[in-house]
This record gives structure tokens, C-alpha cells and sequence, in this order.
């Protein structure tokens, strides 16, 4: 694989104020993480290799006995309480489609940042190019570019309570390469299947009807992330993407053989990567799922790592629900013995916050589901 220089994620001048990396080079001040959250901190590095639960979907291609199935439905709710993430094999996503995807992302990347910012995101419009994300108030160490899944978008004007104006919002497509938008919604369309499919699952694991939680989706703000992370001068220093939690329902991840992702293991905190499975889709639940379950269900706190040598691409779906849905526990899911953990928000509200939030730095951490939660 070649290593792209991407002239965005310049390196800083070295001086004597500026923490070096381990290669003698230094790295503006905004991508460098606290000593605490950096990649080489070995007290919270799980030091044993470990994998998260891979599930093969193949029984759903075809008739099953009820057993089997019912089979299926107890491991998808077993690791999404223990884990939060797991990987799919034989899932139905065309090898074909993805690998499509995956050239067409490649060539964007290696088109000059010029003609990147042509299709920059910005304030108003979160879809598009974009180099200067913040993840906890400190610039990841990658470049995207981002698409609804369904356009027009109509999504909230601003993230204050009582504004109650909506924007529509379309996609910004580039014109190098020719093929690209056509591309972007194929796989975009196969992957939200996947996605459908795996929320049927986690519905019944929860004692739900499958169908359950579709009607939030009508009018989705789903979208599909291209991310590139360059090699990076400093990988003990800087992140691809700081820890964070997924705010929607249900991430569905390709990755390259590269190889990056990190999970904080529920049961110790201790931080383990994720080896690329060929073909495989990795799942996480996102905090939607975890409200929505009323903490029955896990939404993992993960992290990207770069390294000097090589560049990394991966393709995650944002499964996210239509803006006008208050996300709270399902009614089903609460009782006399078992009180709802969350107040309902606006997701329409959440997702314009954490818009504004990625885009730039704030003097205040981005919106929290822990913000909502109730003292039972």
C-alpha cells in the first residue's frame, strides 16, 4: 500500500516547547492527546490478545428450526450486554458492492485537498469533506467524508431546545471520480439492510417483535463515513479518533487489513484491538440501543490508534433515527421493578449538538446520554 501525504495534517516546526514523538519529529499541539488517554499507556492496555464474539448470520439465507434461530437471538443479546461489539460473517453485503466502495473512497483521498474542499462540510451542512473533526476537544488524526444515506435530510436548524425551525439538507457530492455518488448509495443501501437486519435480532434478544424498533427510522439521518487516517509522525502522541461512545442505534463498520480500532472492555476498562476479519462487518451499539433498553444493553467506549508507516481506510454506517423521535426506555422494558435509567430527549437536538461539536473545538465536552440519566 502506498502512504499518502496528505497535506492537511502538516507537522509543526520542531522547538523545544513541543512534545517530540519516539522518530525525533513533533506534531501541532491540537492533535496531542493527555498523557492519560494516549495509546501507549500501559496500565489500561489489555496485554493478553483477545477477540470480540464473531456471529454468522448464514441461517437467516435460508429456512432454520426455530431452535437454531432462537439460538442466534440469545448470543446477539449475550454480547451486546457483555461487549457491545461483535462481528458478522455471511451477512449479504456483496463483496463486490464493498470492494467498489472501497476503490472509489481511495481515489478521492488521492485526488489534491483542493479538490477535497470543494465538497467541504461545514456549520450548516454536515455532509461532505471534512479535516479538522474533534473528538473530546482534541483534532483526530484522520480526513472524511460523510453522506445521508436518504437526501433530501431535513435535520434541526440549531441544537436550542426551543427553536423549533428545520433545515433540509442534500448531500455534496464531488465530481472527481465520475462514478462516486453512484457508488456511495449502492453500498449505502446494501449496508442499511445489514443494519435492519441486526436490529430485528437485537429486538428479539430484548423479548421484542422483530419489527419493534423500525418505525423510528421513517425519515432517518443515517449516514456513511469514509475515513482515511495517513500515516502519522507521532502515534504514541495523537489519535485517529479519541475514545467516544457512537450516539444512534447501531454502527455497521468495514475495515481495512490496517487494522486500528480499539474497544474498552466492559468488564476491566482495559482498551483491545480489534483484528480485521475478511469480509466481516463489525456491529456496535450505539447509545440510542442503550437508553432504549434501559442500560439492559452495552454501548462500548472505542478509540482509533495510527501508526507512522501506513495509511488506514474504514466505512462506518451511522444507523440513526429520524429527528423528530424522543429517545427514552421502551415502555415494554420498564415496570414497577424496573425504572426507566433516562429522561427522554430529542434526538434531532442530540444530533445537531454532537454535529456542532465534531466540527470544531468548544470549551465544553460534547453532549452526553449520561446527561439524561435519572437518580432512581
Amino acid at each position: 500500500m502506498c502512504n499518502r501525504k496528505a497535506s492537511q495534517f502538516k507537522t509543526a516546526p520542531s522547538t523545544k516547547r513541543k512534545p517530540k514523538s519516539a522518530m525525533g519529529e513533533s506534531i501541532e499541539p491540537a492533535f496531542i492527546q493527555a498523557l492519560e488517554h494516549r495509546p501507549n499507556n500501559q496500565e489500561d492496555t489489555a496485554q493478553l490478545p483477545e477477540t470480540i464474539p464473531t456471529i454468522d448470520l448464514s441461517l437467516l439465507n435460508s429456512p432454520a428450526e426455530p431452535s437454531r434461530l432462537e439460538g442466534l437471538v440469545k448470543e446477539i443479546g449475550r454480547v451486546c450486554k457483555e461487549w457491545g461489539f461483535f462481528q458478522v460473517v455471511n451477512h449479504g453485503v456483496p463483496s463486490k458492492v464493498r470492494q467498489r466502495m472501497e476503490k472509489a473512497a481511495k481515489e478521492f483521498y488521492d485526488h489534491p485537498l483542493e479538490e477535497k474542499m470543494k465538497v467541504k462540510r461545514d456549520a450548516e451542512n454536515p455532509m461532505g469533506y471534512h479535516d479538522s473533526e474533534h473528538t473530546k476537544n482534541v483534532r483526530d488524526w484522520k480526513e472524511v467524508f460523510d453522506f445521508f444515506s436518504k437526501e433530501p435530510a431535513v435535520i434541526p436548524a440549531s441544537e436550542d431546545p426551543d427553536d423549533q425551525e428545520l433545515r433540509t439538507v442534500n448531500n455534496r457530492w464531488p465530481q472527481y471520480p465520475p462514478e462516486f455518488r453512484e457508488v456511495c448509495k449502492e453500498y449505502s443501501a446494501e449496508v442499511e439492510k445489514l443494519a435492519y437486519t441486526v436490529l430485528g435480532l437485537v429486538s428479539l434478544s430484548l423479548g421484542l417483535p422483530a419489527d419493534r424498533l423500525n418505525k423510528y427510522f421513517t425519515h432517518q439521518l443515517s449516514f456513511t463515513r469514509l475515513n482515511h487516517y495517513p500515516p502519522c509522525p507521532a502515534p504514541d502522541l495523537a489519535l485517529g479518533v479519541g475514545r467516544h461512545k457512537d450516539a444512534g442505534a447501531i454502527t455497521v463498520l468495514a475495515q481495512d487489513e490496517v487494522g486500528g480500532l480499539e474497544v474498552r472492555r466492559k468488564s476491566d476498562g482495559k482498551w483491545f484491538p480489534i483484528k480485521p476479519t475478511p469480509d466481516a462487518y463489525i456491529i456496535n451499539i450505539g447509545n440510542c440501543m442503550q437508553v432504549w433498553s434501559n442500560d439492559e444493553l452495552w454501548s462500548a467506549e472505542h478509540r482509533v490508534v495510527v501508526n507512522s508507516e501506513e495509511e488506514r481506510f474504514s466505512m462506518p454506517f451511522f444507523f440513526f433515527p429520524s429527528h423528530y423521535v424522543g429517545i427514552k426506555p421502551l415502555e415494554e422494558l420498564v415496570n414497577n421493578h424496573n425504572s426507566p435509567n433516562y429522561k427522554e430527549y430529542n434526538w434531532g437536538k442530540f444530533f445537531a449538538s454532537r454535529n456542532r461539536s465534531d466540527y470544531s473545538k468548544r470549551q465544553i465536552e460534547n453532549i452526553q446520554i449520561d446527561q439524561f440519566k435519572l437518580s432512581n
